[in-house]
């Protein structure tokens, strides 16, 4: 799969960690990875000053690290959007 950088690929990641359970929150910080993940309120905050690119590929990093996303929960878009990027990750 060839990942577009634009802002139509970003919704569906939105949308694939949302529809995990997640909250997804742009804030400002300093974040080494440009993420921080509360795992025990399933809340992950991602640099707001990141672009569109920075955004996309720092949510594909984290991914796998979500422990608690289930593919079987998620829309079939979305899974097979995970699917896609978790293999691309890994």
């Amino acid at each position: 799969m060839s990942i577009r950088f634009n802002t139509t690929t970003l919704d569906k990641i939105e949308k694939l960690i949302e529809e995990a359970g997640y909250i997804l929150r742009y804030e400002r910080g300093t974040f080494q990875s440009g993420y921080c993940i509360l795992e025990s309120k399933k809340v992950v905050v991602l640099n707001k000053f990141l672009q569109t690119e920075g955004r996309i590929n720092t949510l594909i990093d984290l991914l796998p690290n979500l422990n608690s996303i289930l593919p079987d929960h998620l829309s079939p878009e979305s899974r097979k959007m995970y699917y896609e990027l978790v293999g691309k990750a890994a």
